[in-house]
């Protein structure tokens, strides 16, 4: 048997942990064959297919990124996208394939499984959004690498009596400023799911300084807006789309600083920290996780349970249809925002 194994969408640390296992689980435990797929879905519509063996993916656990390279390829926005997907897995004799990725790459696989094609879905995200699964791989080193930004901030703010605002990746939903704004003691955390009104904001930094304190550290996530603004979209730096409509977000850090100086006269800066909280070696954590998922994964494709995604409940390995887990986002809840609040100013 042949399987093929492809990562699409953002890059994110553990993607390599997750090939390593599938070519080690692959060979290893079953005597298959395993082919990389380069860049995504593109790389079956125009034929970029490696054979992918041991000595390939040795060392590759603790690099971020992806060895196979990656895209924002929507084969639905291709000419015959799906039956040219199709003639490349004939052609190819690749008899079923892993792929890797969150909502937009897994949404792909969940259409391309109705249409009969053996395919098995990975969860990966460093926003922590997918359905189905507790946790994706890739957020834990996110999530570490925004706390100890903001741990850094902390000594310029309090040293220049600032404000610090610090502009964080999640485009629906706040699972790294939640978590990294409790972590890293933020003063206040702002979320997609629960837009406050400026005035509330500019309260507590004020409440703050009238308490003695001189400086404040506010975390936003990309795609949380104000509740007092007029336009319900979140902030884009783009107005260009990629192949699944997504504009690239950002802006709403500079609006906050910028106003809540000209409001309340604190001396405020904005810091977006951006693709760094994708890049680098992922955490231990993250190599276990995408480890155990890409072992499952491949199991998954012995079972013949096509049309179904890897995924974590509590501590044990699970499978859910592909469907269900790109049916809708896991987003922060009240009970978890409730609890948050108890550390704003």
């Amino acid at each position: 048997m042949r399987i093929g194994v492809l990562t699409g969408g953002g890059d994110c640390p553990g993607l390599n942990a997750v090939i390593r296992a599938v070519v080690q689980r692959a060979i290893k435990g079953h005597e298959w064959e395993v082919c990389g797929i380069r860049h995504g879905w593109r790389g079956l519509l125009v034929d970029e297919i490696e054979a992918l063996d041991l000595s390939k993916v040795s060392g590759i656990l603790p690099r971020g990124g992806t060895i196979l390279g990656t895209s924002r390829t929507n084969p639905f926005k291709e000419n015959d996208g799906p039956a040219r997907i199709r003639a490349a897995l004939v052609d190819h004799r690749i008899d079923a394939l892993v792929a890797i990725g969150g909502e937009d790459t897994l949404g792909t696989a969940s259409k391309l499984a109705q249409d009969g094609l053996p395919v098995v879905g990975v969860p990966k995200t460093i926003d922590n959004d997918v359905n189905g699964t507790d946790v994706t791989f890739g957020f834990d080193t996110a999530l570490a690498i925004a706390t100890e930004a903001i741990d850094r901030l902390h000594t310029t703010a309090e040293s220049h009596d600032r404000v610090m605002v610090v502009e964080v990746m999640g485009r629906h939903a706040g699972w790294i400023a939640l978590e990294s704004g409790i972590a890293g003691g933020a003063d206040l955390t702002l979320l997609p799911e629960f837009p406050l009104a400026f005035g509330e904001l500019t309260g507590m930094v004020r409440r703050r300084h009238d308490r003695g304190k001189s400086f404040s550290i506010i975390v936003v996530a990309e795609g949380a807006r104000l509740a007092d603004e007029t336009d319900e979209a979140p902030h884009v730096a783009s107005g260009k789309k990629d192949a699944f409509g997504h504009a690239r977000l950002g802006g709403i850090g500079a609006t906050v600083a910028e106003r809540l100086e000209e409001e309340t006269g604190f001396e405020t800066r904005y810091t977006i920290l951006g693709h760094i909280q994708r890049g680098g070696s992922p955490t231990a954590f993250d190599r276990v996780l995408a480890s155990r998922f890409g072992i499952a994964a491949v199991d998954l494709v012995a079972a013949k349970g096509f049309g179904r995604m890897v995924g974590i409940r509590g501590t044990q390995i699970v499978n859910v249809p592909l469907a269900e887990a790109v049916g809708k986002l896991k987003t922060v809840g009240p009970e978890l925002y409730q609890m948050a609040r108890v550390f704003f100013s």
